[in-house]
């Protein structure tokens, strides 16, 4: 799978086109074209063929255009991308008034994330460690952290707890997007792999050998009807995570130390 990585372009060329300080008009008189309408076309071009597809010849193609325009208002691809990523995280819902608490809030948090990716699962082809210093991605960091602020955690805390949520959401998110991409990839449904490998499995599943793993593994097909259920995943991994926040939480109010 093609990785890419945000903040590879000239840092003041990316601040610049993240916060539009310093836009230029076409110097052959294109007034269609646009740092947002590029960016879009480099997003719908991501959605429908992936991240290995993009470049900004066919950024181009897609808008009609030839490709040398686009540099006059996007200096290269790694920009390109660094502004891609922000638009899109400019797009989850942040509500101010979610009934329930700081539970709530980030369960709220969670789902929007997860709804992100699905959208684009290009998104998971991108390392941020290096994070994206545009206006959505620091608004978004911002509404995360204020739905824990107050609730008794350190500031690193807080920020912790975040990376903790966004951090499930984004590998179960990759479980989900590979789980949907399967039969695309391999020219085989669910149901087709399951019928081809059945007779296999009476060599397998040696219940004297493998007791363990054959009781569970029959429950899990007899209750989600597959080796693995990524919405299932999402929801139980999600509870588990929060329980786990919520007792740090309890414990700073209590005075008990964890951690």
């Amino acid at each position: 799978m093609t990785v890419e990585y945000s903040g590879k372009g000239d840092p003041a060329r990316s601040l610049a086109l993240l916060w539009r300080t310093s836009e230029r008009a076409s110097r052959k008189g294109r007034p269609e074209l646009s740092v947002d309408r590029i960016v879009r076309a480099a997003i719908e071009v991501a959605d429908a063929e992936g991240l290995q597809a993009l470049s900004m010849r066919r950024v181009a193609e897609r808008l009609g255009v030839g490709t040398m325009s686009l540099y006059t208002y996007v200096p290269g691809k790694p920009e390109l991308l660094d502004v891609m990523l922000d638009t899109v995280y400019g797009e989850t819902a942040r509500p101010e008034d979610v009934p329930g608490g700081w539970r709530s809030r980030l369960e709220q948090i969670a789902r929007a994330n997860w709804a992100l990716y699905l959208r684009h699962p290009w998104l998971l082809q991108v390392a941020t460690s290096r994070p994206v210093l545009g206006p959505n991605v620091t608004a978004k960091y911002d509404y995360e952290l204020r739905a824990i602020d107050g609730i008794g955690l350190t500031d690193l805390e807080m920020d912790s707890v975040i990376t903790l949520i966004t951090g499930f959401v984004h590998g179960t998110a990759r479980g989900a997007v590979e789980a949907a991409q399967a039969e695309t990839r391999t020219g085989m449904t669910d149901e087709q792999w399951w019928a081809a490998h059945s007779p296999f499995f009476g060599r397998i599943a040696d219940v004297d050998r493998y007791p363990t793993a054959t009781r569970v593994g029959q429950a899990v097909g007899e209750e989600l009807n597959a080796a693995y259920n990524p919405e299932h995943a999402f929801e139980f991994g999600l509870r588990r995570v929060l329980d786990g926040i919520e007792a740090l939480v309890t414990s700073r109010a209590t005075g008990e130390v964890i951690g």
